[in-house]
């Protein structure tokens, strides 16, 4: 036989076997899970904490983030009985006392190296005072601590984590009641002062770290059937968290500052 014909046909059968051994490899490589991009899901799966998320709006805004895939961090003044928020998934439940100093240090030490992308200061009460003859002061003044000094306490601590993360965005839940151009009608004392302050730290907390890329924004989650709203309000829990998310989804640097309703409309300061 001809060497160059036997050298050809050679040549011919070690390109096939090559080729279908690179085969081989690309389909074994195919079938095996990816390591890297899991572990790289892992490090960047978004988390938010959520304070208040026993209950409520709080619970359900933990519920709707955990079932879209974040990292849920929950907080609670009884973890022990925040059984519905213990069992979502990728949910962690913390105590914290938002009026507590060293319940806010215990949590800061829970969280260090932590990276949180969105915090929700959502825990608030709304005892009713709606007079200024019926006010106890004792009550304005725990009020005041709670909704007010308490998200200032736990933005200040956890700003650390905020600034580590990807996203860089803090929330503030307020209501239209802490509106000084919309109170016309007066009453609510201390409940309405205390969003007020709060609306104010926001705005001032939006012009300073905006330069960082921080997003902060006060919204009001509507009169919602709670536990504080009643049962004869007209916004069902899920439709206030659901509209929440949306805001918070679609706001831009430019929004960081403003005074949001859950539909997603500004309210006058």
């Amino acid at each position: 036989m001809n060497t160059n014909i036997i050298e050809s046909t050679f040549i011919q059968i070690t390109l096939k076997l090559l080729f279908v051994a690179s085969l081989l490899v690309s389909s074994i490589s195919c079938a095996q899970p990816d390591s890297d991009a899991g572990e790289n899901k892992k490090t960047y799966a978004a988390t938010v904490l959520i304070t208040g998320a026993n209950r409520g709006i709080g619970l359900e805004l933990a519920r709707q983030y955990s079932e879209a895939g974040w990292q849920v961090i929950g907080t609670a003044r009884q973890p022990d009985r925040a059984m519905e928020l213990a069992n979502l998934n990728n949910a962690r439940v913390v105590q914290l006392d938002v009026t507590d100093q060293d319940s806010v240090m215990r949590l800061v030490n829970e969280l260090s190296g932590q990276s949180i992308d969105l915090l929700i200061n959502n825990a608030g009460i709304l005892p009713m005072m709606r007079s200024v003859a019926n006010i106890d002061i004792d009550q304005f003044e725990y009020i005041v601590a709670v909704n007010s000094i308490g998200p200032v306490r736990v933005t200040q601590a956890l700003l650390p984590n905020l600034r580590a993360s990807q996203q860089k965005k803090i929330i503030n839940i307020t209501s239209n009641l802490g509106s000084i151009t919309d109170n016309t009608g007066g009453g609510f004392y201390g409940y309405r002062e205390s969003k007020a302050a709060l609306n104010m730290f926001t705005r001032s907390l939006a012009a300073e770290l905006r330069p960082e890329g921080f997003i902060c924004i006060v919204i009001h989650p509507g009169w919602v059937q709670t536990d504080m709203g009643g049962a004869n309000a007209p916004v069902p829990v899920q439709e206030s968290a659901t509209g929440i998310r949306s805001v918070v989804d679609s706001l831009a640097p430019e929004d960081s500052g403003k005074y949001w309703t859950f539909e997603g409309e500004q309210i006058p300061w």
